[in-house]
């Protein structure tokens, strides 16, 4: 197969690619290096994509870089490409997540009805759902985000939707629920409380500690995402969970289990637009997908554990 994969210098998006590049697919990632983070991080992430024969890297934005013709060139696409963070997403930043999370899917999406794909994944996220859903939280539930993070990816899913079923564009969209592993951007929590682990500096605590995550080990995530454009029913959404419901109090406890190092914790107050609670539903992947989580948290953390102390 030939594969375009948007956003493939980073977290998920690099995994992805390196992921099927082992399976034999010749794949053309898009990465616009958005200074969220630093560079330097996204270039190891595909040092080695880089030196493959069927790997091509086209640096730019979706919104930039001729789409259709790339499009052109492949038989899927999967849709990784967004600007991250919820709490960044506030003020006059959110003309940033306008831009990369909507109209960037928006666009991608008008050039493949050009061309001749078979498969449209997008990825979405659990901040579509907010603090109303019941837990676990199925994909049929009213959908009220509680940060613009979140309102930016729901429009973007409600657009691939609107894509399927106006124009029969072949489509599935996964809400990744929490996702962490080797290559986990800097801002997420369990890298910070990692390198905590290894500097000895604190680590701010937004909140109580007692809200919970339903952490997915990148392996995991990245089988369900290649799972959704062989076999997803066209148009579906789907959960990506890990498949167990953990406060964070009981994450730092695993984590100075595994390295041995006590952590210090600074307690803040609660930050604007983090969830309380998040908890998959994953029955309609398990069904269409055969997805089934197969790294426990301990497992996981481990192997980000490993990957921390090589940086």
């Amino acid at each position: 197969m030939r594969s375009l994969v948007t956003g493939a210098a980073g977290f998920i998006g690099s995994s992805l690619a390196e992921t099927l590049v082992e399976l034999g697919d010749t794949v053309i990632g898009i990465d616009s290096f958005l200074d969220y983070y630093d560079r330097a991080l996204k270039e190891k992430n595909i040092a080695a994509l880089r030196r493959h024969e069927h790997f091509e890297l086209v640096e730019g934005s979706v919104q930039d870089v001729d789409v259709t013709e790339l499009l052109g060139r492949c038989d899927r696409v999967f849709h990784l490409a967004a600007q991250a963070g919820v709490r960044a997403s506030w003020g006059s930043e959110f003309s940033i997540y306008t831009t990369n999370n909507i109209l960037a899917t928006q666009r991608l999406l008008e050039a493949a009805l050009k061309t001749d794909i078979g498969a449209f994944v997008f990825a979405s996220s659990s901040s579509v759902y907010g603090d109303s859903a019941a837990l676990p939280m199925r994909e049929d539930v009213p959908l009220h985000p509680v940060s613009p993070y979140g309102v930016s990816k729901l429009a973007a899913e409600k657009l691939v939707e609107l894509y399927h079923v106006n124009h029969g564009l072949r489509t599935a969209s996964l809400r990744y629920f929490t996702v962490y592993g080797p290559r986990q951007r800097p801002d997420m929590a369990f890298h910070r409380l990692l390198k905590s682990a290894r500097t000895g500096d604190a680590f701010p605590m937004f909140g109580d500690g007692r809200q919970t995550r339903d952490f997915t080990f990148v392996r995991d995530a990245v089988s369900a995402t290649i799972a959704a454009a062989q076999r997803g029913q066209a148009g579906a959404v789907y959960n990506i969970g890990g498949g167990s419901r953990v406060s964070m109090l009981d994450v730092i406890e695993t984590i100075e289990s595994i390295t041995g190092k006590k952590l210090r914790i600074d307690f803040l107050a609660k930050q604007k637009g983090d969830m309380r609670d998040t908890y998959a539903d994953t029955s309609a992947a398990r069904q269409d997908l055969d997805y089934e989580p197969r790294t426990s948290l301990h497992e996981g953390l481990e192997r980000e554990w490993e990957w921390i102390q090589s940086l």
